[in-house]
This record gives C-alpha cells, sequence and structure tokens, in this order.
C-alpha cells in the first residue's frame, strides 16, 4: 500500500514517532507549508530540517526557503530517474 505517495521512486523510511505528534509540534509556519507541499513529506522529514536550520540561527523565513529548495530538489531528481527509466517499465518495476 502506497498511502499518499504516488508513483514515486522515493525510497520509503519507517517513522519512529507518531506523524500527528510529531506534525503538531511544528511551528505554523512549516505546519502551512507542509500542507501545501507539492509532493507528500513526513512531519519528521520537515522537522529534520527545520531543526537543523534553526540550530543554525537561520529564521522562519529561511527555513521556508530551504524547505521549498528541497522540494525543488527532490522533485528534479524524481524527474530524472523518470526520464532514465526504460518507457515501456512502470515506476513500481523500478523499485
Amino acid at each position: 500500500m502506497t498511502g499518499n505517495l504516488g508513483q514515486t521512486n522515493l525510497r520509503r523510511r519507517r517513522s519512529r514517532a507518531h506523524p500527528m505528534q510529531v506534525y503538531d509540534r511544528l511551528p505554523a509556519p512549516v505546519r502551512r507549508w507542509l500542507a501545501q507541499a507539492q509532493m507528500p513529506w513526513s512531519p519528521e522529514a520537515c522537522q529534520r530540517i527545520y531543526v537543523r536550520a534553526r540550530r543554525k540561527g537561520e529564521t522562519i523565513d529561511e527555513v521556508l526557503a530551504r524547505l521549498d529548495r528541497a522540494e525543488r530538489r527532490t522533485l528534479e531528481r524524481e524527474q530524472a530517474a523518470r526520464a532514465a527509466a526504460p518507457r515501456n517499465c512502470s515506476p513500481a518495476a523500478l523499485q
């Protein structure tokens, strides 16, 4: 079962914490970003990026820009993988 992942070649990671608890602990701007993201981000992934950025002293706007860059890079990687895949092969068969 893929849940909300759709057709993606990204690796799945096992969640260590309850996702809604992690989501509820995120600051409101990060929760809004997560709700409007173009791909299905886990709250844990956003929390890792948020915590790392805040430790470096980044503002919330810089954190959101970092999340945007991470999403853009991930989408580009996903597009490149799809472009390199044989056309007669489904994404599920590549895993």
